[in-house]
């Protein structure tokens, strides 16, 4: 089968469009033929992160397709059935952090990014119908990211004023979909005029300049809920704008690991610090209960043929998309 694959040299230098071997399903197993797969910024962590030494790798979280063959003792889905992948690993019940062993799938396993996987059924769900194939590949990571953040951690309400930095990716315009879908105002923050106007267009209330002086732009309004997913350069504006009492959830860290802030401040404002990562299937599927009920779809920005996944990849590494690319896979 073909496959987008990664061995060798760190980064996207050491990735390839070749043949790999196509895997049969063993037991609670199925085989999903691949119809569209989503790309996430995990993937091209993942480029850095591997040692040269390693075996190939498909990489690829997200995806969706057409159950083609199952193992033993599959009870839940059949051949035929159109799915969508649950990329959280070993984490089936909501708690309050993942368990011993999670993981996602592109690695240490194979991902996505390929003719067909073979996954647990734990990781299946039905694909939602109000969604495009191109929606459904590639929603699951970053919805399920986003759902547990602003539900399971922030505990978001109707009438909360959510302010999310650096909106335009993947993840963020999820975020603000789901926000307002809640009920909630919702504050955006970027440093292109044309991702400002287009979270507009998808209900942000205010949309401000990231370089700005954020007090000054929002003429001092604060927010309950920051969802914090760029990381040290905008960690600390965040703060500033979060009332007292309010929360924080971070998950992002591309800008940097590493911040400091004023204790002191923080915990005489009596704010919440809260960390967030993926989530368990029971909040996967309350996702999608969510997203079908209020017709939310992903933001679209463009879809490659899996051959051209290095060029997507580069589309994303230099911050050009605007919502989601999608890899469309020739089954």
């Amino acid at each position: 089968m073909k496959a987008f694959v990664h061995e060798g040299s760190k980064g996207l230098t050491g990735t390839s469009y070749r043949d790999m071997n196509e895997e049969s399903p063993g037991r609670k197993e199925v085989k999903v033929r691949m119809k569209i797969a989503g790309l996430n910024h995990r993937d091209l962590s993942i480029l850095e992160k591997r040692e040269e030494t390693d075996p190939p790798l498909i990489i690829g979280s997200d995806g969706a397709g057409i159950i083609d063959e199952v193992g033993d003792d599959v009870t839940s889905v059949s051949v035929g059935d159109e799915v969508i992948i649950n990329p959280s690993l070993g984490w089936l019940d909501k708690s309050e952090a993942p368990p011993e062993g999670f993981q996602i799938v592109g690695l240490p396993g194979h991902g996505t990014f390929s003719e067909s996987i073979v996954i647990s059924e734990n990781n299946i769900e039905p694909k939602p119908p109000h969604l495009s194939w191109e929606e459904a590949g590639v929603l699951s990571l970053g919805a399920l990211t986003a759902y547990r953040a602003l539900f399971t951690r922030a505990n978001i309400d109707t009438g909360d004023t959510v302010l999310l930095p650096g909106i335009g990716g993947g993840v963020a315009t999820l975020l603000l979909l789901f926000a307002k879908a809640a009920g909630a105002r919702v504050i955006v923050t970027s440093r292109s005029n044309e991702k400002l106007e287009k979270a507009l267009e998808l209900g942000a209330d205010v949309a401000i300049d990231s370089e700005g002086d954020w007090d000054e732009s929002l003429h001092g309004e604060k927010a309950d809920i920051v969802i914090e997913t760029v990381g040290a350069a905008t960690f600390n504006k965040s703060l500033n704008q979060l009332r007292r009492g309010g929360t924080i959830v971070t998950f992002g860290s591309s800008t940097g690991d590493d911040v400091t802030f004023n204790l002191r401040d923080f915990f005489y404002g009596q704010k919440n610090l809260l960390g967030s990562t993926m989530g368990s299937r029971a909040e996967f599927r309350e996702m999608l209960h969510f997203i079908g009920k209020h017709e939310v779809k992903p933001v679209m920005d463009k879809t490659f043929p899996l051959a051209d996944t290095k060029a997507a990849m580069e589309r994303l590494k230099e911050a050009k998309q605007l919502g989601k690319i999608a890899i469309k896979i020739d089954n």
